[in-house]
């Protein structure tokens, strides 16, 4: 089959590059305590969308930095009891989608709702404290100062709110959550699985934000990875501070969340993916230690992968 990237067998037991930084752990556990001891004051306006099947509604709420962060969320109408809920992820630059995008499976009797990402093209707030100069890529924001001014941290801990927030509706069985989103939106359902161990279900497509090091050494640090070579030519030209910089990236990459998930995974690749490399996420997928499948598609680049919107609504059914 044509080849990208490593060979399928080796991708297999690919491993990761980037470092682990040695307080991964204590310095995710003190972000989530952060996180936790903020009061989120969700507001729900109700919106005008028509539907025969749903009610819908605008979310706002508070996390962390004082940033307020905006979703959208769609209720089966006349809903009784406790319901399953999909929470769903954007990719780059993008926001939560319009609400129609919701009626799939409010149709079928979910609570559904999408988030939209901190300082991108949504409602929601950017409110971070950059040292360096606003690139277009998330994660290099804050990379030249105190790890917990990283705006990728932030991003990820509105995830894990946002899921509170949801799980914690009055119509939603907590036990019964599941996440989904393609690149940027793939790396964030890893992650609110991670945040968020008792998500039930995780289904990430071609998720981006993971194996920085391999990204930079098969020379794709470009496109949705650009801001790693702007980072290095503007603030470390003669890389002398390489071995921080991909340590301190290591807090943000979700091969190092990976092992927290405690969901069934269904993730999904296209071998010729030459924006979120094969083997980048491989790293990740490979430490997962949870129930798990990988589809694969040969021959797909960072596009859609014919088929698997079916493939994961089916999977979704499981809730």
């Amino acid at each position: 089959m044509p080849q990208l990237d490593m060979p399928l067998a080796k991708l297999q037991e690919y491993m990761g590059r980037t470092p682990c930084p040695a307080d991964f752990d204590e310095f995710w556990e003190r972000s989530l305590a952060e996180m936790n001891a903020i009061d989120p004051k969700p507001e729900f306006k109700p919106h005008p969308f028509k539907s025969n099947c749903a009610d819908f509604y605008e979310l706002r709420f508070t996390s962390t930095k004082g940033a307020v962060i905006f979703g959208k969320v769609a209720v089966p109408k006349n809903a009784q009891g406790k319901l399953p809920a999909v929470l769903l992820f954007h990719g780059l630059g993008g926001d939560g989608g319009s609400y129609s995008k919701l009626l799939p499976y409010a149709s079928q009797g979910y609570v559904v709702a999408s988030m939209d990402c901190r300082g991108q093209a949504g409602l929601s707030q950017d409110v971070g404290v950059p040292t360096v100069g606003t690139m277009l890529t998330p994660f290099v924001r804050g990379l030249d100062g105190d790890p917990n001014n990283l705006l990728c941290r932030d991003l990820f801990l509105d995830t894990a709110m946002f899921a509170r927030i949801i799980m914690g509706l009055d119509h939603v069985d907590e036990t019964r959550v599941g996440c989904t989103g393609g690149s940027q939106g793939g790396a964030l359902t890893v992650v609110c699985a991670a945040l968020v161990p008792s998500i039930k279900l995780c289904a990430p497509i071609h998720p981006y934000l993971s194996d920085y090091k391999r990204v930079w050494e098969m020379d794709l640090a470009k496109d949705a990875y650009d801001g790693l070579r702007g980072f290095f030519r503007h603030y470390d030209p003669r890389h002398e501070r390489e071995d921080e910089i991909f340590t301190k990236l290591g807090y943000i990459d979700i091969q190092n969340l990976a092992p927290r998930i405690r969901a069934k995974v269904l993730w999904a690749t296209g071998l010729m993916d030459n924006i979120c490399p094969p083997s980048s996420q491989f790293a990740a997928y490979n430490k997962l230690t949870c129930e798990k499948e990988m589809k694969i598609y040969p021959d797909y680049k960072h596009e859609a992968l014919r088929g698997h919107d079916d493939i994961v609504f089916d999977f979704m059914a499981e809730l």
